[in-house]
């Protein structure tokens, strides 16, 4: 089923049963981030160029791109030229640039869907430049690319190193089909505990663009900053930002708010699908990893490792029942866990269960999730399976 799949149901009308494991999103919160980090960087929200790859980092791509654009982005970023198009489908008509890396056979795909190409070497730009005269030649029609040039200042990625910058640049504008919208490289160390970690690959883009930016047109916009950057360096900001994780109202961790006044746009829940009592001793779920201390009452939610609830987080990770914090205990399954709701808890078939989320007075993040599996704020919500439907708030 396609991420965008959920968005063509008719919420007026009955529908098929969903399942009780969903997500949901709130556009007021995604616009409220924008406008927040469009001003912490003073660009406002024109100045961000949104990034919505990755199904918009879990949340959902079409709402998540609706709600930066009624919030004032001057457009949307995303990973792969596949995710351009459908938003180009679902009808939004603002500047869409492609991350990833250029494909010859995909250059067709970017004039048909008019998606800005990132053009990261020589042989790319006069391959696009091939390419457009070749289709001029087949059927008449004179076309132009538009295309962003980047430079590698410190990734190591894919781009142009710096020190050849010039002499890329001066390839590039002298290329006809070429349409140069923007220059921009990325931060390797934005989240580093020292901020100056930015200064020398920050140094290096603004070099070359004194030293050849005058080859480039006047309404070339040069960018470098990420979330990080964006919300810590506001000096980074340049022409625009390009932000990821911050306009979903996730920090970098819970230890590191960039942005304090952004709010998290997510909200994870399922629902208790069955109610036990289990005595002392008894191992629970796979390899009986977790035996209860004593007898105790267990709640089985339909949720796991099957929909992006990391298996990992087993023996760590709690869940909120009746606004209060309940462990998951035994190993995660793919596609259900255990609750202990502890000797005297309680809880009924239906009662919401908040994985992501707040209820009552208790609140788990994505960062807590995160910290329970090792791992990043961002792999957390990317892997929120496409199989849990995405609903707004």
């Amino acid at each position: 089923m396609s991420f965008l799949s959920e968005y063509h149901i008719d919420h007026a009308q009955p529908c098929l049963p969903l399942r009780p494991t969903q997500v949901w999103t709130d556009p007021a919160a995604l616009e409220h981030n924008l406008r927040a980090l469009g001003a912490r960087c003073g660009l406002g929200p024109v100045g961000v160029l949104a990034v919505v790859k990755a199904n918009g980092y879990g949340h959902g791509m079409l709402a998540a791109a609706r709600a930066f654009l009624a919030a004032g982005a001057g457009g949307l970023a995303v990973g792969f030229v596949e995710e351009g198009i459908l938003l180009r489908r679902e009808g939004l008509e603002c500047p869409i640039l492609v991350l990833g890396g250029l494909v010859e056979n995909q250059i067709p795909a970017y004039l048909d869907y008019r998606l800005e190409m990132t053009v990261s070497s020589p042989h790319k730009a006069r391959l696009v430049q091939e390419r457009l005269r070749a289709l001029e030649a087949a059927d008449g029609r004179a076309r132009r690319a538009r295309v962003h040039l980047k430079i590698d200042t410190d990734m190591e990625r894919i781009g142009v190193h710096a020190a050849g910058g010039a002499a890329f640049l001066e390839v590039c504008a002298g290329l006809d089909r070429l349409e140069i919208a923007g220059v921009y490289s990325h931060f390797a160390n934005a989240d580093h505990a020292d901020p100056a970690r930015m200064d020398a690959p920050l140094a290096r883009l603004c070099e070359l663009r004194r030293q050849a930016g005058h080859l480039l047109p006047a309404e070339c916009r040069w960018h470098i900053a990420n979330s990080a950057a964006a919300a810590r360096r506001p000096d980074t900001a340049l022409d625009l930002v390009r932000p990821g994780l911050l306009l979903y109202g996730v920090q970098h961790s819970a230890e590191q708010a960039w942005l304090p006044e952004a709010r998290p746009a997510l909200r994870w829940t399922s629902a208790v699908v069955y109610f036990k009592v289990v005595e002392a001793g008894a191992g629970v779920s796979y390899g009986h990893l977790w035996r209860a201390p004593c007898r105790t009452r267990l709640a089985t939610v339909p949720v796991g490792y099957g929909d992006g609830y990391p298996r990992g987080m087993t023996g760590r990770a709690e869940v909120l029942i009746r606004g209060r914090r309940c462990p998951v205990v035994g190993a995660i399954c793919m596609d259900q866990l255990m609750v202990d709701l502890g000797p005297a808890g309680t809880a009924y078939n239906g009662d919401e269960v908040v994985l992501v989320g707040s209820q009552a007075d208790e609140q788990i993040r994505v960062e807590d999730l995160a910290r329970w599996q090792g791992t990043i704020p961002y792999e957390i919500l990317t892997g929120i399976s496409e199989r849990v439907p995405r609903r707004l708030a």
